[in-house]
């Protein structure tokens, strides 16, 4: 029961953040020279919504035991350490 209350949750928020980030996407004018829609107030009440969304996805994570300070990385980009088999470096020399 306590997984799926934590699932449903993490649903809620993604969907919070998807549909806040959509917004934003959304009113933001397409000529930098044309005035923002939002007032700044509103704003700043919109980037303290992300600020307790992702706080909140980070207590689950943590909850759940996951790794929070793991970032994204690309399928063919280069790992900072590579295993080299000693049996190769036998047959270099």
């Amino acid at each position: 029961m306590v997984e799926q209350t934590l699932s449903q949750e993490r649903r809620i928020l993604m969907a919070l953040r998807k549909t806040l980030a959509s917004i934003v996407r959304d009113l933001t004018p397409k000529d930098p020279h044309q005035p923002y829609p939002l007032s700044t107030a509103t704003v700043e009440d919109m980037k303290a919504c992300f600020d307790l969304i992702a706080a909140r996805e980070r207590e689950l994570a943590a909850q759940a035991g996951l790794n929070t300070k793991e970032l994204p990385r690309f399928t063919d980009e280069p790992r900072a350490a590579q295993v080299i088999s000693v049996t190769q470096l036998n047959k270099k020399q």
